[in-house]
């Protein structure tokens, strides 16, 4: 296992930038072994983990690198698109999406998302979000195909006001995800990193993650109190069209085509009538992590999947990651065994998303990628980087992307906190 040793740095907003999207690659590729699966037992995810952890050269024998997925395969075309452009072109985006899926197609797409790029490709990607909105009768995908690729969106949107993030955020998952679950998945989990980049010290207590927690249940509750009108909309529809939604096998278009988790990419009649869905889920993530780090209460995953989920949903999935990344962030929980208590951040991020089952490479790359914001690259084992498919071009678009940023608007270049680093 590496070795991880505390220490007093300066993590720049660089590191930040590459701890996002490194932390998002290793989520997808760490994750993806166990996507799909139920029931994991948690010896088989220490020794998984143990395996990649172990410190050895690439040029060993059975030396693993773990490919990426659709979720990883997305990042890269935003950040490629943000970088190139230098700006949010949604026909460029939409083009580079449909490309780079016709040049390597096996990565984990799902039916919908590929019915998109065609019907795109048909139109010369003219009218990029036209495709999306008329899938599901209308209403769009809500799954979290849009939240797994938005790291590259809260990093070229760190100056941004508040409100141009959103937008801008919005219309990027749009482009594959309309429906306003689906959408509004994408922009909490793009707050979630944003204020992870922004934070000048690093979560360590229980204060913290309130603090942290209460800032995102108050931004999340004003931009889902201001879509009540589009939400009563979406009831309505589900009321009167319910065998639409039970029969979306496949709520997230980029997600798993795996039949065993048809059941569980749905989202309940009663959980659709909420006015603030995200907003309570986070109230939820927040009264389970007090019970559990303040009142030693321990939550089966099982009670973790029922409160927060572990499917392809927006709805489902984005609050479950943060509540891992936050998880993470305090060394040592119920478990009482060595990931439990590695001294990585993200480590036991990755560890909490394994365990969940369900939709883990999409849940693990989430989480990870606000570990990753929160704890800089140096929170990140080397070793992990060496396992993943394409780490080098993932960290060159983070300074890429920083270099954007810092250009246009000169941000803080550091903050002094305690962290960890990798040895």
């Amino acid at each position: 296992m590496s070795s991880i040793n505390p220490t007093t740095t300066t993590i720049s907003l660089m590191s930040k930038f590459r701890g996002c999207m490194i932390g998002g690659l290793i989520g997808d590729c760490l994750g993806s072994p166990f996507e799909g699966e139920t029931s994991i037992p948690i010896d088989s995810i220490q020794k998984f983990l143990t395996k990649q952890l172990e410190e050895q050269s690439e040029k060993s024998p059975g030396f693993q690198i773990l490919s990426y997925t659709d979720d990883t395969a997305m990042t890269k075309s935003i950040a490629q698109s943000l970088i190139e452009m230098k700006k949010f072109d949604p026909k460029d985006i939409a083009k580079r999406f449909a490309l780079e899926y016709n040049k390597e197609p096996k990565r984990g797409y799902g039916t919908n998302v590929v019915d998109v790029f065609a019907a795109l490709m048909l139109t010369n990607y003219e009218s990029p979000y036209e495709p999306a909105k008329r899938q599901f009768g209308g209403f769009g995908s809500y799954g979290n195909g849009g939240a797994m690729r938005v790291g590259p969106c809260a990093m070229y949107g760190y100056n941004m006001e508040l409100n141009k993030l959103l937008e801008f955020t919005r219309d990027c998952a749009r482009i594959t995800h309309s429906n306003i679950y689906g959408y509004n998945g994408a922009i909490l989990q793009c707050l979630a990193i944003h204020q992870a980049l922004h934070l000048h010290s690093i979560i360590r207590t229980i204060t913290d993650i309130n603090h942290y927690l209460n800032n995102l249940i108050e931004k999340m509750l004003r931009i889902e109190l201001d879509s009540q009108s589009a939400y009563t909309m979406m009831n309505q529809h589900n009321q009167q069209n319910h065998s639409t939604i039970s029969n979306n096998h496949h709520l997230n278009s980029t997600a798993t085509t795996n039949n065993d988790n048809n059941n569980q990419q749905q989202i309940n009649n009663q959980e659709k009538k909420l006015l603030t869905p995200f907003s309570d889920k986070l109230k939820k993530v927040k009264e389970i992590l007090n019970n559990e780090l303040k009142g030693n209460v321990r939550y089966s995953i099982d009670k973790i999947i029922n409160g927060l989920g572990n499917d392809v949903s927006a709805f489902k999935s984005v609050p479950t990651a943060i509540y891992f990344a936050l998880k993470g962030q305090i060394s040592g929980g119920r478990l009482l065994d060595s990931f439990d208590h590695h001294q990585s951040p993200i480590v036991r991020t990755l560890y909490y998303s394994l365990m969940i089952g369900g939709d883990t490479d999409t849940i693990g790359s989430m989480a990870c990628s606000i570990s990753g914001a929160l704890n800089g690259i140096e929170s990140i084992p080397k070793i992990l980087l060496k396992h993943c498919e394409s780490s080098d071009i993932m960290e060159k678009y983070a300074d890429d992307l920083f270099r954007l940023v810092r250009s246009t608007n000169s941000p803080p270049s550091s903050t002094t906190t305690t962290s960890t680093s990798s040895t």
